[in-house]
């Protein structure tokens, strides 16, 4: 692609997640926001007024009209793989949020249709753009920190009943694909396993459903992921907690300990001496976003760009999130046996 070109973008799906995309593709000099759809128009047309673009409530209608070069996908999961395929069918690049879908089949056929089509696959993993993830990360890859011995996530959060049953698609096994581990835990699982940079040896793990009558997905989860390079990293989820506590993520080393957060890390190492980071001064208002999807969606979407115009590699390719999809997949396939309804 030319340099110069203005690169020209759609968004499909303007439900909550997508104002993180929005705002990151109108912020950027190489990209113009062309196109929003959603099923349901009024959807749409709210995030066409706020941000730009032609409204559309098919999203094959807008990839046969448009002549886009890229689109972001922020829909339910169960159709993240299908969606990106037909972009990927129409030589549409796509950057789709996580997870790739609720099944490992379909996620392995749209890295498939990718490669076969040329055209470049993104996945949002957000957080490991995130300050505290970088320096853990370049610690433990630079060999300050020492082969990692062990780690462990903890996350507690809170989902009442009404945050499934205000949703068509929440809290459910076909559409949503699970509960915690697959909507909450998910970046915490892939936070580790791209630190630890290992292949998967053995899970074991259990789930259940301990406090939520309106949906039979699982809300809590417990676990130990054995990876090949000899790493025992011990899982711990649930959102039964009266609110969202920050994740924490530990990690045991030879030359030390890290512990981190979306937003703050500390590293201390077996000589006495300290590394932390915390959070930049981020001036960009996504206008209503969570404040547990953090700040950083920009940072990826603006590297996917770069790739996309010749000046760097992309780093999250279909490719490197089907490493965590595959984890997060072989967590459901045993500990969904364990499920108590």
């Amino acid at each position: 692609m030319s340099e110069n070109k203005k690169l020209k973008v759609g968004v499909i799906g303007c439900g909550r997640i997508s104002v993180m995309h929005l705002v990151s593709v109108v912020s950027l000099e190489e990209t113009e926001l062309v196109a929003c759809c959603d099923i349901d128009r009024a959807k749409a047309e709210a995030a066409a007024k706020e941000y730009g673009g032609r409204v559309y409530t098919s999203y094959e209608e807008m990839l046969e009209r448009e002549e886009l070069d890229a689109v972001h996908i922020c829909l339910p999961h169960y159709l993240h793989s299908k969606v990106a395929i037909a972009a990927f069918e129409k030589g549409i690049h796509v950057l789709t949020e996580k997870p790739m879908d609720i099944d490992l089949e379909s996620a392995e056929l749209a890295v498939k249709r990718a490669k076969e089509c040329g055209v470049q696959f993104g996945v949002i993993f957000q957080c490991r753009y995130n300050n505290s993830a970088k320096l853990v990360k370049d610690a433990v890859t630079s060999g300050r920190l020492g082969k990692v011995i062990s780690a462990r996530s903890t996350l507690t959060w809170s989902r009442p009943d009404n945050y499934y049953s205000d949703s068509d698609w929440k809290g459910t096994w076909d559409k949503e694909g699970g509960g915690v581990v697959i909507d909450q835990a998910i970046h915490s699982f892939d936070l580790v396993r791209w630190v630890v940079d290992g292949e998967v040896e053995s899970i074991s793990c259990s789930m259940a459903n301990r406090g939520h009558e309106a949906v039979a997905v699982e809300d809590s989860a417990e676990g130990l992921i054995t990876f090949t390079n000899g790493v025992k990293y011990g899982f711990y989820c649930m959102n039964n907690y009266g609110c969202d506590e920050p994740i924490e993520i530990r990690l045991y080393c030879e030359n030390g300990k890290a512990v981190f957060t979306y937003d703050d890390a500390y590293i201390t190492y077996n000589d006495g001496t300290k590394e932390e980071a915390h959070p930049d001064m981020v001036h960009l208002n996504y206008g209503g976003g969570k404040d547990y999807w953090g700040l950083h969606h920009i940072r990826q979407i603006r590297q996917f760009y770069d790739a996309l115009l010749g000046r760097e590699p992309l780093e999250i390719t279909g490719e490197e999130a089907l490493k965590t999809h595959r984890m997060i997949m072989e967590v459901y396939n045993i500990g969904k046996k364990t499920m108590n309804k």
